[in-house]
């Protein structure tokens, strides 16, 4: 595909901070690369976000437009990127959280990645988990009380700047949840959603770009660079932030993890899949999940043998010192 081709960036927003929607859209104006559209995807937001996005469809007709759902609705994140997918006119599709930004040579460096790999059908680096938004913030980070975290990467593969076939991400994510793509990372041709549909609707929230992405990594293979192009940031009103402060955040996950996987399970079963590797850690991950109460009962046991060992590490540590201390006398003595 030509450098020419046409970017659809969708930024999906509800009640969007007003500081970062700006600093998320204008990310995009600031890319290397300048042939794109940017639909800004309005989920039902009540606050000043609407018209913010509004006054950039006005002013930027030619590269921006305002989506919304019928009737102004609150349909939740899987619903609404389906919503800029629809309207998207480019050759390949980009997605940006309203909270989030791209850095200035994502676009062009990801276009000409995908020109060299053909075959991939999405591309994805790593993403910077971003604490140190703060220092020239005025919505400072609330962390426990403490100083923000540092900046780290993602870990997004055990492999990087390769071609990976398919099934293997996935099968990587089953074995450990933490190594994902962000959604804010992924470039993807346009082709792809006409080939596996789009978001899972049923899922608004938790783990909606994880189905999708499993439904790539199955049938087509991705390429995983080891460059940061994006920056995720981290700040207290964050949807799983605001769950940790309710005291909500353990449960969630739980949830939403144990639903994602209900979800795959039954998805493996309406394509045929057949693919051992990937049932074999499906299986493995869900397991805990159908019987809470042999873990709870294994991690009892695991904790009762690590206090009965302690003594007894202790007597031996002891006796050891003592023989030690023998020996040194015996010596001594001789």
């Amino acid at each position: 595909m030509s450098k020419q081709a046409l970017i659809s960036c969708v930024i999906i927003f509800f009640n969007a901070n007003e500081a970062f929607f700006i600093e998320a859209i204008e990310s995009i104006f600031a890319q290397t690369y300048d042939n794109w559209e940017l639909l800004l995807a309005d989920d039902g937001s009540t606050n000043e976000s609407t018209s913010i996005a509004l006054q950039y469809a006005q002013r930027y007709s030619e590269k921006v437009r305002y989506i919304e759902h019928e009737g102004h609705e609150n349909r939740g994140m899987s619903a609404t990127r389906n919503l800029g997918i629809r309207h998207a006119k480019g050759d390949y599709i980009a997605f940006l959280d309203a909270d989030d930004v791209w850095l200035p040579q994502k676009l062009e460096q990801q276009v000409a990645i995908l020109d060299r790999h053909p075959e991939a059908a999405m591309l994805y680096g790593r993403t910077q988990y971003w604490f140190s938004w703060t220092d020239n913030n005025p919505c400072m980070w609330t962390f426990n009380s403490e100083d923000p975290p540092g900046d780290f990467l993602t870990i997004t593969s055990t492999e990087f700047d390769t071609l990976i076939k398919p099934s293997t991400q996935l099968c990587l994510f089953l074995e450990n949840k933490h190594i994902y793509p962000c959604t804010c990372s992924i470039l993807i041709r346009r082709q792809v959603f006409e080939d596996i549909g789009g978001f899972e609707e049923s899922f608004r929230n938790a783990h909606e770009d994880m189905v999708f992405h499993s439904k790539v990594f199955l049938k087509s293979p991705v390429y995983v660079s080891s460059q940061c192009w994006d920056r995720y940031r981290m700040h207290p009103d964050s949807y799983w932030r605001t769950a940790d402060r309710q005291g909500k955040g353990e449960e969630v996950r739980y949830i939403g993890r144990f639903k994602y996987l209900i979800w795959l399970e039954q998805y493996l079963s309406e394509q045929k899949i057949k693919d051992p590797e990937v049932w074999k850690a499906l299986k493995k991950a869900i397991w805990p999940y159908r019987h809470p109460r042999i873990v709870r009962l294994l991690a009892t046991l695991k904790h009762l043998t690590e206090r009965l060992q302690r003594p007894i590490k202790s007597t031996k540590n002891l006796l050891r010192k003592i023989e030690k201390r023998l020996w040194s006398s015996a010596s001594t003595s001789i």
